[in-house]
């Protein structure tokens, strides 16, 4: 099977486990845990293990979602230049919507980067129960820290909508014991 210049994926990957928020410290200023950046190496091995490298990338400009990015970076899946998005941060599903819609044209695989609630309602309306049945369960477990949905559409990103693409996977790393 050949795939279509129209062809695209999208990895919408929630930041992994940060630090707790002190009293004088701003959220978007929260680092990640030894823990959280174990987790994004994790990520960003199994992204290369599945062959998926990105041709863009979006990322909220949280320093935890930076960090997260730096990671995956790190662990060898192949990047993009990183495109700071401010959009991103305290996203709703439509703004994360919006901002894929956005991504080049030329690019066949966007990651973005980012925080849960707007990636989790993101990736359930975009998806809207299409799919792989293992990923929708897994999906509806929860999208905890580090966590990233695999879907597939076709055609060109400005025309992404909510009900346009399928779940391929959901994966959330998981320490060995």
């Amino acid at each position: 099977m050949t795939t279509s210049a129209e062809d695209r994926t999208l990895v919408l990957l929630r930041h992994a486990e940060p630090e707790p928020g002190g009293v004088d410290q701003h959220d978007r200023e929260r680092s990640l845990t030894d823990r959280g950046r174990d987790e994004a190496q994790l990520i960003g091995r199994w992204l290369r293990e599945q062959g998926i490298g990105c041709d863009a990338v979006k990322c909220s400009p949280a320093l935890r979602t930076r960090e997260t990015m730096a990671e995956v970076a790190a662990a060898g899946c192949p990047e993009a230049e990183v495109e700071i998005e401010h959009r991103l941060y305290d996203a709703r599903a439509e703004d994360v919507l919006a901002v894929a819609r956005e991504a080049p044209q030329d690019a066949s695989v966007l990651l973005v980067v980012g925080h849960a609630p707007g990636l989790p309602g993101a990736t359930s309306m975009l998806a809207d129960g299409e799919g792989s049945e293992q990923a929708h369960e897994l999906l509806a477990e929860g999208f905890p820290p580090a966590a990233a949905a695999v879907l597939r559409f076709s055609g060109h990103w400005g025309d992404l909508a909510f009900g346009a693409a399928t779940l391929d996977r959901f994966h959330v790393p998981v320490f060995s014991a």
